[in-house]
């Protein structure tokens, strides 16, 4: 599956494996991801695309535009209570 903007991945590797991200950006067999959280939009993390478990979820734009935004949807993608609402 090819490696797109707003595309919802999974660490393979590293101190983020197993993580939830998305995708900002990719080029050249690298991706720049973010969860909102510990890597936000102001800090990304830029990772090798074959260290990333793509998944079938591809968030709109708007999704993208705040950290919280894509906190929420990284929730939705794990199954998890919306942790911005007390958690249930």
């Amino acid at each position: 599956m090819e490696i797109v903007r707003g595309l919802v991945v999974r660490a393979a590797a590293g101190r983020d494996k197993g993580g939830f991200f998305t995708v900002l950006s990719a080029e050249n067999g690298y991706a720049v991801i973010c969860d909102g959280k510990r890597r936000s939009l102001s800090h990304p993390k830029r990772k090798n695309e074959k260290h990333l478990f793509p998944t079938a979820v591809v968030l709109d734009e708007g999704s993208l535009q705040t950290n919280r935004k894509i906190r929420k949807a990284l929730a939705a993608v794990r199954g998890e209570a919306d942790p911005e609402n007390g958690g249930f």
